[in-house]
């Protein structure tokens, strides 16, 4: 007898198979399972022993046991996830049902084709409904002449359904159909209409976020035709440069206890990596004298919002100056690292840790930035696409062009 794999039955793979050159019974199923079990059982204690003769002077040998244990349970969890043994076991409490399970053979190739198919036209199904949308915005904003008097009453996904205190539909709030609905995890949505939402810090009826809401009104038809293509779409939604977002299928947006809702899609990873190239970024930080009490804070807040529109594919480290150079992290001087959620949330922390005294020597702090971006472009790190100085400051007081004139002179490859 030979066992080769267990399948799961899925929309993909229609039945339990198994390959065989003989009759196989329930036991001998449930044995063979349990052998596998005993494999990793064993593999648990292989994995350390060997690690803890040729690895001693390096790991600690509990430390490989427990990534052992941890990768024999994993394993184990999946075998018993995809192998169809649960199935077996409730099977076998059925002689009568025996005769029904047979072995049979399948071709894996054939299965990763039928697989790739299908991805590929998922994903053909999902292109075709953004180039939809790109053309039908793009058309939609040419046709559109700005008109800073505009008025237009739109459906805020903050306001719709509000009333007030005399029953009236607030400003912006109009009467909004919502019905629960399986495919959006049973939310209350609205399969004719999309909503837009402004962020908390900006002004619902600024002309510049009328007229793009008005002309973006023309995305609602292409939203429901390609939910009616594509019946596996969820959420459709439009970005602005502007700051409004809007969303389909509409939803109303319930604010935190303070009233506020921090959503802002220019800050998203989707929205800054479509709207930016991969950069790499060198934040100085003026901590002079002169930066003291609310104007540090003011600056802290700068930064802590400029980390806000990295994205994974950029690189950065931010410096604070006065008379001397103080990289905010100490252990990352002279390099750049990946602005992930993680390293931004580590260097916010470290912002907490300046304080302002001294004079600022902007001048150095420009040589070190310009010198950390050129290494750094040498090593073929980083973005290798755009770089940027970003300075943060109360104010210079000169030009600084001879720093200019070295580094950056005539070919100006780091933006200031």
């Amino acid at each position: 007898m030979r066992v080769l794999c267990f399948f799961k039955n899925s929309s993909i793979f229609k039945k339990i198979v198994y390959t065989h050159t003989s009759h196989i019974t329930h036991k001998q199923l449930l044995d063979f399972h349990g052998s596998i079990i005993s494999f990793f059982e064993i593999l648990t204690f292989l994995v350390p022993f060997l690690y803890s003769r040729y690895l001693r002077n390096v790991l600690l040998v509990s430390r490989v046991k427990l990534w052992a244990s941890a990768f024999g349970g994993e394993i184990k969890s999946i075998s018993a996830k995809y192998s169809g043994s649960q199935l077996l076991q409730k099977v076998s409490k059925y002689k009568e049902l025996e005769k029904s399970v047979r072995v049979e053979e399948i071709d894996g190739m054939k299965v990763v084709k039928n697989l790739s198919k299908k991805m590929e036209e998922m994903f053909r199904k999902k292109k075709e409904a953004i180039r939809r949308l790109v053309e039908a915005a793009e058309e939609a904003h040419l046709q559109h002449e700005e008109n800073p008097e505009l008025q237009y009453e739109y459906f805020n996904a903050v306001l719709i359904n509000n009333v007030d205190e005399e029953g009236n539909n607030v400003e912006l709030g109009g009467e909004f159909v919502l019905e629960p609905n399986e495919h959006f995890n049973n939310l209350s949505v609205n399969l004719s209409l999309s909503v837009v939402q402004v962020p908390t810090n900006m002004y619902n009826k600024d002309p510049a976020i009328v007229n793009g809401v008005y002309w973006s009104e023309a995305l609602n038809k292409v939203f429901v035709d390609n939910f009616e293509k594509d019946p596996s779409l969820i959420w459709q939604y439009f970005g602005s440069a502007k700051g409004f977002f809007r969303q389909y299928p509409g939803v109303k947006w319930h604010p935190d206890e303070h009233g506020v809702i921090a959503f802002d899609c220019r800050n998203r990873k989707w929205y800054i990596q479509a709207a930016t190239s991969p950069k790499d970024v060198v934040i100085l930080v003026d901590v002079s004298g002169s930066m003291k009490g609310l104007r540090l804070t003011i600056a802290r807040q700068t930064v802590s919002s400029i980390l806000d529109t990295l994205g994974d594919d950029d690189f950065f480290n931010i410096i604070a100056y006065n008379q001397e150079i103080h990289y905010v992290e100490p252990c990352l001087n002279g390099t750049l690292v990946r602005a992930d959620r993680n390293n931004k949330a580590h260097f916010r922390e470290h912002l907490d840790k300046l304080f302002a005294k001294g004079i600022g020597l902007l001048g150095d702090a420009l040589t070190e930035a310009f010198t950390i971006l050129n290494d750094f472009n040498q090593t073929g790190h980083g973005s290798v696409c755009s770089q940027a100085i970003m300075l943060v400051t109360d104010g210079a007081t000169q030009m600084y062009d001879d720093v200019f004139a070295k580094f950056n002179w005539p070919d100006r490859k780091v933006r200031n």
